[in-house]
């Protein structure tokens, strides 16, 4: 699938040619320098993996020094590897821009790690409705779970009950993300609607 990397600038909105508003998320996608291209007859299948901000060399293993020498560019935050790429008249060290991999109209996708909220309860975490009615003997019962529904069988609570816990911080994908505007001079695209992550995070764009 044919893709690039970015960072999550944040949101805003504008008005199409009918005057309605859009909100729309705005992310700073590439350039992404290409830094290995894979072959069915190296690797057993075709991809290229995509190198994205710039990281520290201190903070890099020489294998990866290696690696970037390679391709001649410097060490990079974010490596991301999009099999079956379409682009095939790249060579590696090349740059890879948003306007040369989408264009406006293109339905995509966005994955991204979306924002952790620490330990929440069951009406946060799951949508629980809560018991809703303070009468009838409740007391401080509004957010709890209720019965969980074990008895002496089965004597024990089933993997995968919803329950309190951990949320956000989960890899996420959101599909058919319509490309709204692109501004290929300030490496920057607008799709339509809210994607994964808090501002400044890596968001990976696909078709």
């Amino acid at each position: 699938m044919n893709g690039i990397i970015g960072k999550k600038i944040g949101m805003t909105s504008i008005f199409d040619e009918l005057g309605r508003n859009i909100a729309c998320t705005v992310i700073e996608a590439g350039p992404c320098v290409i830094t290995q291209v894979k072959t069915p007859e190296t690797d057993g299948y075709n991809a290229v993996q995509l190198g994205f901000g710039e990281a520290k060399v201190k903070n890099t293993s020489q294998a990866l020094q290696g690696h970037y020498e390679k391709a001649k560019t410097g060490p990079k935050r974010d490596l991301v590897e999009f099999r079956d790429f379409d682009v095939v008249e790249k060579a590696i060290g090349d740059l890879l821009k948003v306007d040369e991999v989408f264009k406006e109209g293109d339905l995509v996708s966005a994955v991204g790690t979306s924002k952790g909220k620490g330990f929440q309860g069951v009406v946060k975490r799951h949508g629980f409705a809560g018991v809703n009615d303070a009468t009838h003997g409740q007391h401080n019962r509004q957010r709890a779970p209720g019965s969980i529904g074990a008895a002496s069988y089965p004597a024990k609570v089933f993997k995968g009950m919803r329950m309190a816990g951990r949320t956000g911080g989960d890899r996420i994908k959101v599909k058919n993300l319509r490309v709204v505007k692109l501004f290929p001079e300030q490496n920057l695209i607008l799709v339509k609607g809210a994607v994964p992550g808090h501002k400044g995070s890596t968001v990976i764009i696909e078709k």
